[in-house]
């Protein structure tokens, strides 16, 4: 099964790899972005993995229900595709947002997960990243996703891979603009309210987490930290990486991924 999946009030697009009978691993997107940027990982993964990709509420191909939305609505979501794809148990690796779900996950659905990711992805806001993410949801309020394409770019993606990769920088500024801005505007809400932090010690199952070391979104110091107070859980540092790391450095996140994963 690929293409749309109707949950409730919200249709999910997804897209399926791998061979029938082979572990599950659901990838879920950073903020702005869609299923497709996970494509540099799926050679690697299916190695393993049957890999389950989806777009979150408000981006590509899925529904846009109104806002605003909250880590257990976007948690729920995977839930419901679990269900609708038969998964009892899987992996699940998300970058930014797509790791927030995922310690969402650990923590309200441990008996559905077998291993986390949490890559690039910071689990609480402080008043001043608050009032950050307001300034955002403004700009985008009064001038949509064209008003955070440079920025984003420039969070996302180190300053060597934009002059070596130029089209592929249009590519990745169009898949941003691609996005429902009410759908991006909703999503924002969330990661402004995520409050994880403080219960990352109840976590029962294996977390890794995983960031590029020229991230400004979530610095090394800050995954670090998470790691440090997640029970079992380590930091592995993805050099040359910017905030998403996967399409920054395939190579270097693969590596810093492989262990864990088993492959």
């Amino acid at each position: 099964m690929n293409g749309p999946v109707k949950l409730g009030n919200v249709t999910i697009n997804t897209k399926v790899d791998g061979k029938e009978g082979a572990p599950w691993l659901v990838l879920s997107n950073s903020l702005g972005a869609t299923f497709d940027m996970w494509n540099p990982q799926i050679p690697f993964l299916t190695k393993k993995y049957r890999v389950l990709r989806y777009d979150t509420r408000g981006h590509g191909g899925s529904d846009t229900p109104a806002g605003p939305y909250s880590f257990a609505d976007l948690t729920a979501d995977v839930i419901g595709l679990m269900d609708r794809f038969d998964i009892k148990k899987t992996s699940f690796m998300g970058l930014s947002m797509g790791g927030g779900i995922g310690i969402g996950l650990a923590l309200e659905h441990p008996e559905r997960i077998e291993r986390i990711i949490c890559a690039d992805g910071r689990c609480v806001m402080s008043e001043p990243a608050q009032a950050a993410w307001d300034e955002r949801i403004a700009r985008v309020e009064k001038g949509g996703l064209e008003t955070i394409v440079e920025s984003s770019l420039a969070a996302w993606l180190t300053p060597e891979w934009h002059s070596a990769h130029p089209d592929q920088l249009l590519d990745v500024a169009k898949m941003i603009l691609s996005n429902d801005p009410k759908g991006y505007i909703a999503c924002c809400h969330a990661i402004k309210n995520i409050d994880y932090y403080r219960h990352l010690g109840d976590i029962k199952v294996p977390v890794l987490y995983v960031g590029g070391d020229q991230d400004m979104g979530a610095p090394p110091e800050v995954m670090q930290d998470m790691a440090d107070v997640t029970p079992g859980a380590s930091f592995n540092l993805v050099e040359g990486g910017a905030h998403v790391a996967n399409l920054n450095v395939p190579e270097a996140f693969n590596a810093a991924t492989k262990e864990f994963l088993g492959i």
